[in-house]
């Protein structure tokens, strides 16, 4: 049984492109002349340490890598906090945090391509798709690729598209689907699933990837051990050793040399005046400390993230 004594289901989500949960009003013409298209790349998951591993050379003709910290360590709140404008910050010394938001905000004149743009424009919603699209006149996208995200949560509010991807670990699909408008600035929030456990490049089979017990597939199987409303524990697997961490994270370092190469794909079809941001939604734990991934977890490399931005052309 599950959890209220409903019989057990396997969870599938099967999520189309959906618009938003809340009804759309018409887009407005774009409010300045000449705005960018602005897109937001999440690597799941993918700590700093890795993204600098893997050397990337097509990545970094955005700018400097900066190492900056996630405001959450789990993928769903930490995208809320992204698409509230809270893009990883730098843990700065001896400045109050609303002298910090204030310059952090100060930058989205340049990502968006406008001007005099400040916190206050969010209220009431708190919340960047509704302001581009009803404010701004952006036509607004995601595309994801973890069922946490999926378009019938909370999180798909203000975009014109939707989309959770058929399979978790293929940004180079993203890429293909992609379409800029002539009459109308774009935006797009793409959350990329190579970087996240099982590390896995859209070409490795399934039968080959990693799996790990209590890791693998926890969203689908979480009401498994739950009977008549009680948690049955089950003996567990011993925590994997430091050898196998090891492999893990060198994993996540080939996604990231991988990923590198779809960028190559995504810079070639940006129009010009796209101004492109490149992070991380959290970290990842390879048995720091006795951890291992993200979620429950209080560790400077659960929070620790690559960041850059720039324009391409």
């Amino acid at each position: 049984m599950g959890i209220f004594g409903r019989k057990k289901e396997n969870i599938t989500i099967s999520a189309p492109i959906i618009k938003s949960t809340f009804a759309l009003p018409p887009r407005p013409a774009p409010a300045f002349p000449n705005m960018n298209n602005y897109i937001i790349v999440i690597l799941d998951s993918c700590r700093y340490d890795t993204f600098m591993a893997a050397k990337p050379k097509t990545i970094t003709k955005l700018g400097d890598v900066e190492c900056r910290y996630s405001y959450a360590s789990w993928t769903a709140p930490s995208h809320y906090n992204l698409l509230m404008g809270l893009l990883p910050h730098t843990s700065p010394a001896n400045v109050y945090a609303s002298e910090y938001y204030k310059k952090d905000f100060i930058r989205f004149n340049d990502r968006f391509g406008v001007k005099e743009f400040e916190f206050k424009n969010l209220v009431p919603q708190l919340y960047l798709p509704p302001f581009l699209r009803n404010k701004l006149g952006f036509k607004t996208h995601a595309m994801v690729s973890l069922p946490v995200l999926n378009p019938k949560t909370p999180i798909n509010v203000g975009f014109d598209m939707f989309k959770l991807m058929d399979k978790h670990n293929d940004m180079a699909a993203m890429v293909d689907e992609m379409e800029f408008s002539q009459d109308y600035p774009s935006f797009y929030i793409l959350n990329v699933g190579e970087t996240h456990y099982p590390y896995a490049l859209p070409d490795e089979p399934e039968n080959e990837w990693p799996r790990i017990s209590g890791v693998h597939g926890v969203f689908k199987h979480l009401d498994d051990h739950i009977v008549g409303g009680k948690l049955v524990e089950e003996e567990s697997e011993k925590f994997f050793n430091q050898e196998k961490l090891d492999q893990l994270k060198t994993r996540q370092i080939n996604t990231v040399k991988y990923l590198d190469r779809v960028f190559e794909k995504l810079f070639d079809i940006v129009p010009k005046n796209t101004f492109i941001t490149v992070t991380s939604d959290h970290g990842e734990l390879f048995g720091e400390e006795g951890y291992f991934g993200h979620g429950p977890i209080m560790h400077t490399k659960v929070f620790e993230v690559p960041f850059l931005e720039g324009k391409i052309r």
